[in-house]
């Protein structure tokens, strides 16, 4: 969904620390957001050759520490800035097991790969996450009480974990997510649902037969815009859709009257949403049609 509102000029921020997965290891990114608590050498572990954090994915991990650590407080300082001023917060679940590791005695958002024998898995229980979402919801809307929250649980099933494992684990995080929102700043998304229930073939996922494809990926974000955007922002979005699809548009003959005269017409109308709307960032598109 990031990706689709990034493709649609919205500004946004997507999973600074990388994908996450379990609630214990999204509070405590969500909590260095807030507090803009930046990673020191001690924080990071080498491991085959990269440098790693055990909050981070493994897209951070670095053969360099200090290219490690600038990257990953270079994010951290920007969630920190971004978060303050924010409208929407989404927040997706995915499971909740987590992977506790013995040694460092913390919960890991990411295992690295490292032996399996090194961590203890665990089913987190609603009567520990229910307080610390709840602190958090607090914390975050003392922070920035503009701010609205928006959960939501993967429809991707962990058939790692079992099948049956999955679907405990999925219970547990519809439980948290029931008690949390109870407010019109703390709402949930049907995502699940809409894959798991909507879309009940698998013509609508991947290879794997685990995520969602492309096509239903529209289909949710659809359903977003509807549920979503105001009037005026179902507009706007109509108008910047039209600007990309006549982008993508395939061209055989450029030097024709005809396409000249289109290319016109999109600029015209790409300066005019510049003009009217200038928070957008329409610059490749302006280049293109010039």
């Amino acid at each position: 969904m990031a990706a689709c509102m990034q493709t649609y000029k919205f500004s946004t921020l997507q999973n600074p620390h990388g994908i996450l997965y379990n609630p214990e290891s999204i509070a405590t990114t969500l909590y260095s957001y807030i507090n803009k608590s930046l990673l020191k050498e001690q924080d990071l572990f080498y491991a085959d050759g990269l440098y790693h954090s055990w909050q981070h994915h493994s897209q951070f991990s670095n053969a360099s520490k200090e290219k490690c650590l600038e990257r990953m407080n270079g994010e951290i300082q920007q969630a920190h800035q971004t978060l303050k001023k924010a409208d929407w917060l989404f927040i997706t679940l995915g499971s909740a097991y987590v992977y506790k590791h013995k040694q460092q005695a913390m919960y890991v958002g990411n295992c690295h790969k490292q032996p399996l024998q090194e961590f203890t898995k665990e089913l987190l229980p609603l009567e520990k996450m229910l307080p610390v979402y709840k602190q958090l919801i607090s914390d975050l809307q003392k922070w920035n009480s503009n701010l609205k929250i928006v959960f939501t649980v993967s429809p991707v099933r962990y058939i790692r974990d079992g099948v049956m494992e999955n679907t405990r684990s999925k219970a547990r995080l519809f439980e948290l997510v029931h008690e949390l929102t109870d407010s019109e700043k703390i709402i949930y998304f049907p995502a699940y649902e809409l894959v798991i229930d909507d879309l009940r073939d698998y013509r609508f996922y991947k290879a794997d037969l685990v995520h969602p494809n492309d096509q239903a990926i529209e289909y949710v974000f659809e359903k977003l815009i509807q549920a979503a955007f105001d009037d005026s922002t179902q507009q706007l979005f109509g108008k910047i859709k039209d600007v990309l699809k006549a982008k993508a548009h395939r061209v055989f003959q450029e030097d024709t009257a005809t396409h000249q005269q289109f290319k016109s017409t999109y600029l015209n109308r790409c300066k005019q949403l510049q003009q009217d709307f200038p928070f957008l960032s329409l610059e490749e598109e302006l280049e293109y049609f010039k």
